[in-house]
């Protein structure tokens, strides 16, 4: 191929698109997959690879997450509840410590609680995350997550959250 940059160029730009597009209400697997192509780039640019293998990485990365998209849910979760699921999966030490049932079902009740609990102001007024933070940390307590790995899963229960909000705000 002639134009190698060009195609680098085309296949980062659609593969950052569709990684938006398709992961645009789960914040983990979005930035999971933004480091991935990113790193990649950054090889790239630094001239730690040739155009032909970041061509080669590109379309692996693309087909991974077809794959991915394509194999589903196994756990008969919605969109929403693998989003969660996945933000308390981050943290593979809490994961090893809980059951994968306890997990789906927190991820169940988090998505519901959580949406039940959205208000429209609560990404601004602190009183109203407060609360919306001791709920998720009862959850987190109540289903057995690992108290020294609560904070940062409540941190991105919350970041989560706020991806899903305005997608829920309008279905309301």
């Amino acid at each position: 191929m002639k134009q190698r940059n060009l195609a680098v160029e085309a296949l980062s730009r659609l593969l950052k698109g569709e990684i938006k597009a398709r992961f645009k209400t789960n914040i983990v697997k979005n930035a999971q997959y933004s480091d991935l192509l990113e790193a990649a780039l950054s090889r790239y640019r630094n001239r730690g690879i040739e155009t032909a293998q970041l061509i080669e990485e590109l379309i692996g990365l693309a087909k991974n997450l077809n794959v991915q998209v394509k194999a589903g849910n196994a756990d008969g979760l919605t969109d929403h509840e693998v989003a969660f699921y996945d933000a308390l999966e981050v943290n593979v030490a809490a994961v090893r410590e809980m059951r994968h049932e306890d997990l789906v079902r927190l991820a169940q009740e988090l998505t519901r609680k959580v949406r039940e609990n959205i208000k429209v102001d609560w990404s601004v007024r602190e009183s109203t995350q407060a609360a919306l933070r001791v709920m998720v940390r009862d959850l987190l307590d109540k289903y057995g997550y690992p108290p020294d790995f609560s904070s940062q899963a409540i941190d991105t229960v919350i970041r989560q959250a706020e991806a899903l909000t305005e997608e829920w705000l309008e279905a309301r």
